[in-house]
Formats: C-alpha cells, structure tokens, sequence
C-alpha cells in the first residue's frame, strides 16, 4: 500500500472526466463498469469510450441500459444484479465468453440508505449489494484482470459516508442492533475503501491495483430512497428545491474514477483511497468533515479480517 497522502495530482474537485483523460489513449484496452448506465458511471463509460477502450457493462436492468447507452459505439450490456449470486455468477461466465482480459474495472453500482431488506441468504441489502456483490463479481473475474498484464486496475466506489462507521464485525447484518440506514450506508462504504486495499495487497504482484474512490456530492439517481424533505434537511438542497452549491456536475463526480483508473501518476502505486482527483489526505481533528479519509476505512489489518469474513459469506475465495 502507498502513502495515504496528495501527490499533488494538479486537478480539483471541478475537473471533469474529460479533463483527466485527455491525452490518455486507451485503444486495445477492455473496460468494465458496473451500473455504467446512469449518473456517474454513464459518464464514465462515456468518457472511457472516447478514448478508445471497449466498455461492458453490468446492468440490473438491461433494457434501460440500453436505451442510456444509444448511440455509443463499443459497448456492451450484460444483465447483472449484485445482490443476486446467481445472477453475479452469469454475469462473469458472460463476461468471460466475450473478452479474454479486463484492463480497467470500475465497481460503481451501488444502493444507498434504502429501508431494511435483505437478500436471498438474509444479509442486509446495503452491505450485500455493494461490497459482497463487488467481492464475489471481482473474484469471478479475477483471472481476466490478471490476462490483462501489467498496468490492469480496479476502482471501487467509496463515499464520504464512510465516516459515519466501519465495519461492524459482531453484528454486519443487523441482526440484534435496530436497523439504521444511513450505519449501514457508513458501514458498506467502509467495506469498499478497506476491500480496495487488500485486493491491492494481493493484486500488486500482478501489477494489478486498487483504488476507492470518494466522488464528491452529486445529485445522482443514487439518492431515489430519499425524500426531497430528506434531503433538504440534510442541507443538499435548499426550500426552493436548488442543489448545494458545494455538489459537482456529473461530469465532475466522475472524474476521480476515471482518473483512478487511467492516470500515470498511479503508476507502481494502489491502495489509496482518492478524492478530488487525488489521493485524499488522512482526516485529523479540526479538517473539514466532508474531506479525507478516516482511518478505519482504510486500515490493513481490519481488511484482512473483512475479506476472510466475505469469503465464508460468500462461500467464493480468489484463486492467486
């Protein structure tokens, strides 16, 4: 793992996908992106796309995706739902019948702050859905990013919302604590942050690398469990129904992905938990609670033991 700490990149909060690819070629090269068919992976996929890779993309509902994605030449939809073994199963055995390599895979589809429910095996919906469907669609895919050779990359989608908890270990499913939305939000974001840094762990050797990803406040579809009073509570909107002004464009929320996932300053490191196209600074006491990374989220030890528990919860090891 590489020192949690700017580089500096020269980008910002309000660079934009198409600022931090520019110059950057990625003709030959096969990209996947997870729910790549709204909000920011849409932009994602689009930006990936125009510098020259093949994008596939994991849809939960292949048709919509469909009629997003229009027009973009070189990509691929495939039916993909994360909460769903079965479903995360085909999808890589798709996957693997159409490319022989994963050069960049981007792991964006994500839930947030839903009412409790929980999928088949009784595991609660937030932590399922994005981490253990991550968990179990990367290790199936595994053998693709590794036939990609040297430079190959992941980009796990993160949030700020990590700071609202980590992983609880003794009771992940809320099963004997009452249910609350938002900790169990804060608890599958730290899931991401921490499984980015162990994949990096076992991924290094390949030269393959991990990155969690904070991409900013956006008003995406991601927040569709919320209500508007909700959210102006919050402070994201105000009475009149206008965005904080402090939120990115879309464009703007991807750019940290795709910077992630292309930029040659990351070269020979991984690991990292990323923001603002850069690497985040460690949060201490007294910087702005919506920067930086806590360190719970990103601590070696805490994602060892988070990624031998989702193996026995997903019963599914990674074949090193």
């Amino acid at each position: 793992m590489t020192q949690q700490a700017p580089l500096p990149s020269g980008y910002g909060m309000r660079s934009t996908a198409s600022d931090v690819i520019a110059g950057i070629s990625l003709s030959g090269k096969t990209a996947l992106v997870t729910g790549g068919y709204s909000g920011l992976g849409l932009a994602t996929v689009k930006a990936l796309e125009r510098a020259g890779a093949r994008v596939m993309v994991g849809a939960r509902r292949p048709d919509a995706a469909a009629a997003d994605l229009k027009g973009i030449a070189g990509v691929t939809i495939v039916p993909l739902d994360l909460s769903d073994p079965v479903s995360i199963d085909g999808f890589a055995a798709t996957i693997s019948t159409q490319s022989g390599k994963i050069d960049i895979l981007i792991n964006n589809a994500a839930i947030m702050a839903n009412a409790v429910t929980r999928d088949t095996r009784g595991y609660e919906s937030q932590f399922a859905t994005n981490h253990l469907g991550h968990f179990q669609m990367t290790a199936r895919l595994w053998p693709l990013l590794k036939a990609a050779g040297a430079g190959a990359r992941v980009v796990v989608l993160s949030s700020i919302g990590h700071r609202g908890g980590g992983v609880d270990f003794e009771d992940i499913n809320f099963e004997r604590r009452p249910y609350q939305k938002w900790l169990a939000y804060a608890q599958a974001k730290s899931a991401n942050a921490l499984f980015a840094v162990h994949l990096d762990t076992l991924g290094a050797p390949h030269d393959i690398r991990a990155f969690a990803v904070h991409p900013g406040g956006i008003a995406t579809p991601l927040q569709r469990h919320l209500t508007m009073e909700e959210q102006v509570a919050m402070g994201w909107y105000d009475a009149d129904g206008n965005v904080h002004p402090g939120f990115k464009s879309i464009e703007q929320g991807a750019a940290t992905s795709v910077w992630c996932a292309t930029s040659p300053l990351l070269h020979d490191k991984g690991g990292l938990y990323c923001e603002d196209c850069d690497v985040a600074a460690m949060w201490v006491e007294g910087m702005n609670i919506n920067t930086g990374v806590r360190s719970h989220a990103i601590d070696a030890e805490t994602a060892a033991r988070l990624w031998t528990l989702s193996e026995s919860m997903t019963g599914i090891c990674f074949r090193n």
